[in-house]
């Protein structure tokens, strides 16, 4: 058993599988401690990835070279482009997976990756010597030395799970904490806080009346995460279901609210805004008679359902009675109650935008650590942080997405130079360049910066390129055919868009609203000569820039101007205290917070532009 490793990732979360997968991949030897093999990647709470701004985040991490957007796509039984009725920049894909083949696919990617080592046990204790990490210590007494430490420990640092009055120390159900680690950061000068965090009831989906419910199927024409060859579109889906709780059931859960941890003050650690539990939401939104809630299946052959919308740590006496006044639900049997679950995080203020500490060296944090909830979340900062800690160790640059790149950019971001008072959850409306941003452009605009550093392989960039050359050539193809009256009127006059009375140019027709471009190529022939060849991802592509070309190119000039502040560097031992024409709030939130470049530091809250003069008077 080998004990010296280039980099070690603690955890095997979502985070902690991109961490080691991007490591090892970039050529660290890399070695992945979990206190679990068997519970890899496991979908802790729905089993569903991407979303409103985490879709977009899955194929980021997939452009990059990760493989979230691969297993999501392998393990899926429904996808949904979400926000379709929107423009393009918020287009999100999701999908629901099978639950159990989520896990087991990456746990066989992973170990068909070179470079990777697997050890069984909780680290307890970092090894620490002359201000950076070295090494871990395990349970049983092992030490492992390496040059650098991930740290992805999820909810499991002193993790304490609560049903009702009884509580109970757990990192998720069926899992035992991780302890020691916070102890040791905290006397090294850390800062920690806690967090607090619910799942709803599984449900025996044999038990359900789906005739009760108004049923949920995946998109006709299913696209996927993944920009490689590797997967295909789904050619079969599982359908969700949405139902509602009501009057009745509202009044049960509130006979349990004196013992539900969240009201009575047991849980002290900061909670969910964006998914509260069912009776937070009673309380908040006391003007509802009803929320919804949807019926998620868990797998393709399981009955074990997700009852999204219904988290919660009442007793579950209280939950299950309440439960089976839900319409369809009437004789549903639970295979286990929803809990609350608390545990510690850090605050990320405390790291560089690399996700390194800036306390002690080569130590990382990447995760719900850092204060964020959500597997995207999580799998985003994992690969960065995985990135970060070869190229430091190996003495490359380092590799920081700015916000005008990629929401993985904007979210390490807001992290680093504001912190969090909440558990973290990505929105498109958190990105200021979201139509720079889309979904559909991942690859564009990632993959290259990927390559440059060796995680990409060239044969994803070439397919980036292809791409790139295919939709100029649509676009120049729009641009230089005329269209006739009698090509087109018959399709404009079924989307109630103005018939054109002579020639005119085929661009100037696909840029009108409601006007697609596969209807458009389908109703001229024309079109239909010329554009036959090219597949959706690559005339989808082409609409959306010549649709709003004015839009982006706007927003990329706007950006343009934001990021000149971006490349000027602030030198890290800069002694704010020196320079008198700095406010005092100003002195304390630039020493706490150590921005690297002028950029960052007009982010951080309480930092007037008279402040950043003087930062840049003082940089001359």
């Amino acid at each position: 058993m080998e004990k010296k490793y280039d980099v070690i990732v603690v955890g095997a979360g979502h985070a902690g599988c991109e961490a080691a997968a991007a490591a090892a991949n970039l050529g660290s030897k890399t070695l992945l401690i979990t206190m679990n093999m068997n519970a890899i990647a496991q979908m802790s709470c729905n089993p569903a990835m991407g979303g409103v701004a985490k879709g977009q985040i899955v194929r980021e991490i997939d452009a990059l070279g990760g493989y979230s957007g691969i297993v999501s796509d392998k393990s899926a039984i429904q996808f949904k482009m979400l926000n379709k009725s929107k423009g393009p920049a918020m287009w999100s894909p999701r999908t629901q997976n099978d639950r159990m083949m989520f896990s087991n696919l990456w746990r066989l990617k992973l170990e068909q990756t070179k470079n990777l080592d697997f050890w069984q046990d909780m680290v307890t204790e970092l090894i620490i010597k002359n201000g950076a990490c070295c090494g871990v210590k395990t349970q049983i007494g092992i030490e492992f030395k390496s040059n650098a430490v991930i740290l992805t420990n999820g909810t499991f640092l002193n993790g304490l799970i609560h049903i009702g009055e009884k509580q109970f120390g757990g990192g998720r159900a069926g899992d035992k904490p991780s302890t020691g680690i916070t102890e040791q950061l905290i006397a090294n000068g850390f800062t920690s806080g806690r967090m607090k965090t619910g799942t709803p009831p599984r449900v025996d989906g044999r038990s359900l009346d789906y005739s009760k419910m108004e049923e949920q199927p995946g998109d006709e024409k299913p696209s996927k995460f993944s920009f490689s060859a590797e997967t295909q579109p789904l050619s079969k889906q599982r359908s969700c279901y949405i139902t509602y709780t009501n009057d009745d059931v509202h009044d049960i859960l509130r006979t349990g609210f004196e013992q539900s941890p969240m009201f009575t003050g047991r849980i002290k650690g900061l909670g969910p805004r964006y998914c509260p539990s069912i009776e937070d939401k009673i309380v908040r939104f006391s003007e509802r008679n009803r929320h919804q809630l949807f019926i998620e299946p868990e797998g393709w052959d399981t009955v074990e359902i997700y009852l999204n919308g219904f988290s919660t740590s009442l007793p579950e006496d209280v939950q299950n009675k309440a439960m089976r006044l839900i319409p369809g639900f009437e004789n549903a049997k639970m295979f286990r109650p929803g809990y609350a679950i608390e545990y510690d995080f850090f605050q990320p203020t405390q790291l560089k935008s690399t996700l390194e500490t800036k306390g002690i060296n080569n130590l990382y944090f990447a995760g719900q650590i850092n204060g964020t909830t959500g597997y995207e979340e999580a799998a985003g900062q994992g690969i960065i942080a995985g990135i970060n800690a070869h190229q430091k160790i190996n003495e490359n640059e380092s590799f920081i997405l700015k916000r005008d790149e990629a929401y993985i950019g904007v979210l390490i971001d807001d992290l680093v130079t504001k912190g969090t008072t909440e558990p973290y959850r990505m929105f498109t409306s958190r990105a200021e360049y979201r139509i720079l941003l889309r979904q559909d452009n991942a690859d564009i605009r990632l993959t290259p910066l990927s390559n440059e550093i060796g995680l990409a392989t060239d044969e994803m960039l070439q397919k980036v390129l292809t791409k790139n050359e295919q939709v100029a050539s649509v676009i120049k193809q729009f641009e230089e055919t005329s269209l006739n009256p009698e090509d087109v009127n018959e399709y404009l006059e079924t989307q109630n868009s103005s018939l054109i009375k002579q020639k005119v140019k085929a661009n100037t027709v696909v840029t009108r609203p409601n006007i697609t471009i596969t209807d458009l190529i389908n109703s001229s022939k024309k079109l239909a000569e010329k554009l036959s060849n090219y597949n959706n991802e690559v005339l989808e592509g082409a609409e959306i820039l010549m649709k709003y070309n004015g839009y982006i190119a706007r927003e990329k000039e706007v950006a343009g101007k934001m990021m000149r502040l971006e490349n000027i560097k602030i030198r890290e031992n800069i002694d704010y205290k020196k320079l008198s024409s700095l406010s005092a709030e100003a002195v304390e939130k630039l020493t706490k917070i150590k921005p690297s470049t002028i950029g960052q530091a007009t982010r951080i809250s309480g930092i007037s532009a008279s402040d950043i003069s003087v930062l840049m008077v003082h940089m001359k």
